[in-house]
C-alpha cells in the first residue's frame, strides 16, 4: 500500500508541473487567441482527449468507486496519469514547434502511461461460487485418523460401545435453542440465490455441522472429526442425507428407507437395516458396515469404499460405476475376508450381442 501511495504521489506532482508551466507560457503565447491554428477554445487533440475522459475513463471511475477496495486505489492513479497526459497535451498546443532546450516529454513525466512501469497490476474478478463437488483432490496421503478410523470399524458389532448417545436437548429438532443459535442453516440439495461478495473479500463458507430431522429426511451434514454421532429415533418412512462429512462415523440404529453418502472424505457408516438403498456418490475412504440385512448397494464416482456384510446381507447386490478400490468383506470363521469388486473389464461379441466380464489381471 505504501508504494501505490509513492506512486500517486508522483503522479500529483506531475501534474502540478505541467500546470505550471502551462500557467508561465500561457500569457505570451495565449494572448494571441491562437492555439495551434485554432480560434478560441483548445486543440482537436485536447479535445478529443477530454471526450475520451469524459466518456469511458469516468466510466470506468465510477464504477471502481462502487467496487472500493484495491479497484478504487488503482483508480485513482489512472485518473491521475490521464490527468498528467491532458496537461502536457495542452502545454504542447501552445507551441508552433518544439522548444528549444529541455522540454517534459510524455515518457519521463508519465511512465505509468508511456512504459506501463510501476503500476500494480489490476486485481483479478472475484472467484466464481464454489463447485458443489471437489473431487480433485486425489492424492492426498493416509493420515494416522483414517487409520483409526478403519480400526474402529473393524471392531464389527463392539463398535458400538464406544458410541455417545445424542440425547433429546442435543438435537437441533427437539431443542429450538440449538436451531436458535446455528441460526438459519440452508440444506445443499434446495437452491439459494447467492449473496454479493466484493471482490476484495475471498469467498469462504463456513457451514455449521447438521444433524437434524427435517421431514422424512435426517440431515447429516458439515461434521469434522466426528466419531460419535448416533441416529437411534429412526423409522421406516425415514431416509438419511450425509453430506461433506469428513473424517466422522455415524450409526444409524433401526429400520430406515435409504441412505445417501454424498461428498464424504474418511466416513464410517453403521447401520442396522435398510429396505431400500444405500448409495456412494462423489465421495472418497469410505468404511460401510451391514449389522443386518441390505438389498442394494451403490457406488458412483468414489474412490477407495469398503463395505463390511453380515450373514443376513449376504444376499446383498453391489452396484458400481466410474469407482475404484472397492472391496467386499465377508464374514468367514469369526473374522472378515476380503474380496476386491472388480474395475477392469472386457467386451466380446459373441454373434448375437456384447458380452462383458471382469477382466483377469495379468501379472
Amino acid at each position: 500500500m505504501a508504494e501505490t501511495q509513492g506512486l500517486l504521489e508522483r503522479l500529483e506532482k506531475a501534474v502540478i508541473r505541467l500546470e505550471s508551466l502551462f500557467s508561465g507560457t500561457s500569457g505570451s503565447h495565449g494572448e494571441c487567441g491562437t492555439v495551434n491554428g485554432v480560434n478560441g477554445g483548445v486543440a482537436p487533440s485536447v479535445e478529443a482527449f477530454d471526450k475520451l475522459m469524459n466518456g469511458m475513463v469516468a466510466e470506468f471511475l465510477r464504477n471502481s468507486k462502487i467496487l472500493a477496495g484495491d479497484v478504487e486505489a488503482h483508480a485513482e492513479m489512472v485518473h491521475s496519469a490521464f490527468q498528467a497526459q491532458r496537461a502536457f497535451l495542452l502545454l504542447a498546443s501552445q507551441y508552433q514547434q518544439p522548444q528549444e532546450g529541455p522540454v517534459a516529454s510524455p515518457s519521463s513525466v508519465l511512465p505509468v502511461l508511456s512504459s506501463g512501469q510501476g503500476v500494480p497490476p489490476p486485481p483479478p474478478p472475484p472467484p466464481g461460487p464454489p463447485p458443489i463437488f471437489d473431487n480433485e483432490d486425489r492424492r492426498e496421503e493416509s493420515s494416522p485418523s483414517r487409520s483409526a478410523l478403519f480400526a474402529q470399524l473393524n471392531q464389527g458389532e463392539a463398535i458400538t460401545k464406544g458410541l455417545r448417545h445424542v440425547s433429546d436437548d442435543q438435537k437441533t429438532h427437539k431443542n429450538p435453542k440449538l436451531r436458535a443459535q446455528g441460526g438459519q442453516i440452508h440444506s445443499p440439495t434446495k437452491n439459494h440465490t447467492p449473496s454479493s461478495i466484493s471482490p476484495q473479500s475471498p469467498l469462504q463458507q463456513n457451514h455449521p455441522p447438521v444433524l437434524e430431522l427435517e421431514g422424512k429426511k435426517w440431515r447429516v451434514e458439515y461434521q469434522e472429526n466426528s466419531n460419535d454421532l448416533v441416529i437411534s429415533d429412526t423409522e421406516l418412512k425415514q431416509v438419511a442425507y450425509i453430506f461433506k462429512c469428513n473424517k466422522s462415523t455415524l450409526q444409524i440404529k433401526g429400520k430406515i428407507n435409504s441412505i445417501t453418502i454424498d461428498n464424504c472424505k474418511k466416513f464410517g457408516l453403521v447401520f442396522d437395516n435398510v429396505v431400500g438403498i444405500v448409495e456412494v456418490i462423489n465421495s472418497k475412504d469410505i468404511q460401510i458396515q451391514v449389522m443386518g440385512r441390505v438389498p442394494t448397494i451403490s457406488i458412483n464416482k468414489t474412490e477407495g469404499c469398503h463395505i463390511y456384510l453380515s450373514e443376513e446381507a449376504l444376499d446383498c447386490e453391489i452396484v458400481s460405476a466410474k469407482s475404484s478400490e472397492m472391496n467386499i468383506l465377508i464374514p468367514q470363521d469369526g473374522d472378515y475376508k476380503e474380496f476386491p469388486v472388480p474395475e477392469q473389464f472386457k467386451t466380446a461379441w459373441d454373434g448375437s450381442k456384447l458380452v462383458t466380464e471382469p477382466a483377469e489381471i495379468v501379472g
